[in-house]
């Protein structure tokens, strides 16, 4: 029987503070949803006293999750204590988390406070928040750098002035692992009513350390681990609910513990939190980066399509996607190619495929990412590129908040130029409309997602699109110092891609057809 770590999500709260990543009642509510059917412990909703936007949001939060408990966090001040019991008091199983620094550093420059003076506010504030709230967590901001012997007098009066939790901060991500595992074993051994508590375990990725601060902390004695999703958080972010959850799954044989999480809404989460806070999640992030189930060496394919267990610790499933995907790309091998051909429906002989593979190597190094399309075009002894047969010529916008949103499109369509104007809810949407009329097609907008790929005010900027119709999906990129502009290309890109994938879709049902009726 392992024990259980419990799961602490400040998403809404430290995830909040992020620069830019402030989020409106009813996004919050969104997550405290997802998070309460992942099985979240605990989930920090905010700070009461900040705004009585954070207020509202920690109050109906509080009213609208079911399972998971509840808090609400105070500084060492009663007001502050108030105002989250206030905001706390009609969740099912609510909490209040107050916390005062307790590093010199801190004490001295920012609370301007005597050791005596903080230990008595410790001892007023936790007795105050106890007599309001059952459930009492309490933190020593900045434990990392706090003196030991300090702390210990700290977390043993505020479990006797009613504290159940104990949580113990690298605030600002300073620690190494054997530091911050060695404060958690001194904790235990030196604090006489510490099995009176929970230890709870709080780091930041400053030295990029965070996870394995937690890690640490896990092996000496700490029960809860504070987390956010995709690791957002104060400056370099908080450790992530994500890789704690599937370190504890994937490292069963050297840390008997495990959660109650339901690991596979992670990605939903993932993609739900980047969503609301336009926060992208970068490619190489461990467990939910674009690239965490993608694998394009030929070396690691082979292994992959012999065993997954070669190259890959952990099921894509068992997070939420489907599966994982090889990438063909100048680093691919002969294997991997030839699967993605039987993928397409084409199987050709020795001879053959070493050709092709050998034309699909040259087109990989001129290209930096290789699509079914030019595959197919491979496969069928064409030029190994698609047939443009819609150009972008020319786009001009009219946009702003007080004229109408118009776009005047130039296209050049097999050969010939056409023209037209039409309108949308802004720009990029008047856009779409323009070359949806001009081609007469009505496809699925899947994915629209805009990246500055160079710095400064005159960036360039690229889009990225993607199209669907039935079982057929195209994706593309457009580039270019102007958004819509770019927005156009990548429309256009996609476009061609999707109509030239539906023709060959079309003539391969034909030949289907053709031979059962022989």
């Amino acid at each position: 029987m392992t024990e259980k770590i419990y799961i602490f999500d400040t998403t809404l709260r430290d995830g909040e503070q992020s620069p830019g990543a402030s989020m409106n009642l009813d996004e919050k509510l969104q997550i405290a949803e997802v998070l309460d059917s992942m099985k979240v412990d605990i989930i920090e909703a905010g700070f009461p006293i900040a705004s009585n936007g954070d207020f509202e949001a920690v109050r109906e939060v509080s009213k609208k999750v079911k399972n998971s408990t509840i808090a609400g966090l105070a500084r060492a001040s009663l007001k502050d204590i108030d105002r989250a019991w206030e905001a706390v008091q009609h969740a099912k199983s609510p909490r209040i988390h107050t916390f005062i620094a307790t590093s010199p550093l801190h004490m001295r420059y920012k609370l301007k406070k005597t050791e005596e003076e903080v230990l008595e506010a410790i001892n007023q504030t936790v007795s105050h928040a106890r007599n309001l709230c059952e459930n009492i967590e309490w933190s020593c901001e900045d434990g990392g750098r706090s003196e030991l012997e300090f702390l210990y007098k700290c977390i043993e009066l505020a479990i006797n002035c009613g504290a159940s939790t104990i949580n113990i901060p690298d605030t600002v991500g300073y620690t190494l692992p054997e530091e911050f595992g060695k404060i958690f074993k001194n904790v235990k051994n030196n604090v006489p009513n510490i099995d009176k508590a929970i230890l709870s375990t709080h780091t930041h990725n400053d030295l990029g350390l965070a996870t394995a601060n937690n890690v640490a902390a896990i092996k000496e004695g700490a029960r809860q681990v504070e987390c956010t999703i995709n690791g957002m958080g104060e400056r370099a972010g908080n450790s992530s609910l994500e890789e704690i959850v599937m370190t504890l799954k994937v490292k069963k044989d050297l840390m008997p513990y495990h959660t109650d999480i339901k690991t596979d809404l992670i990605m939903k989460a993932s993609r739900l939190v980047s969503s609301i806070t336009g926060f992208p999640v970068q490619p190489n992030k461990a467990i939910v980066g674009a690239n965490a189930f993608a694998h394009e060496a030929g070396i690691h394919q082979d292994g992959m399509l012999k065993h997954a267990g070669t190259y890959e610790i952990m099921t894509p499933e068992s997070i939420g996607l489907n599966k994982s995907s090889l990438v063909l790309g100048k680093h691919s091998g002969k294997h991997a190619f030839s699967e993605k051909l039987k993928e397409l429906g084409y199987e050709p002989g020795d001879n053959a495929l070493m050709e092709l593979f050998g034309r699909f190597k040259d087109l990989a190094d001129k290209k930096k990412e290789i699509f079914e399309e030019d595959l197919i075009a491979l496969a069928e002894d064409r030029s190994a590129s698609y047939d443009e047969h819609i150009k972008f010529v020319s786009l001009d916008v009219n946009a702003g908040s007080v004229k109408k949103h118009e776009a005047n499109l130039k296209i050049e369509m097999d050969e010939e130029v056409k023209v037209i104007k039409d309108f949308g809810n802004g720009p990029v949407d008047a856009t779409f409309n323009a070359i949806k009329k001009l081609t007469s097609t009505n496809f699925k907008l899947k994915l629209y997602q805009v990246n500055a790929i160079t710095a400064g005010t005159d960036a360039q900027g690229e889009v990225t699109v993607r199209l669907e119709d039935d079982d057929l999906s195209s994706q593309a990129k457009g580039s270019d110092p102007d958004i819509i502009v770019a927005s156009a290309k990548a429309y256009i890109s996609a476009l061609n891609r999707l109509l030239f994938k539906k023709t060959k879709s079309i003539v391969k049902k034909s030949a289907e057809i053709k031979i059962e009726g022989v």
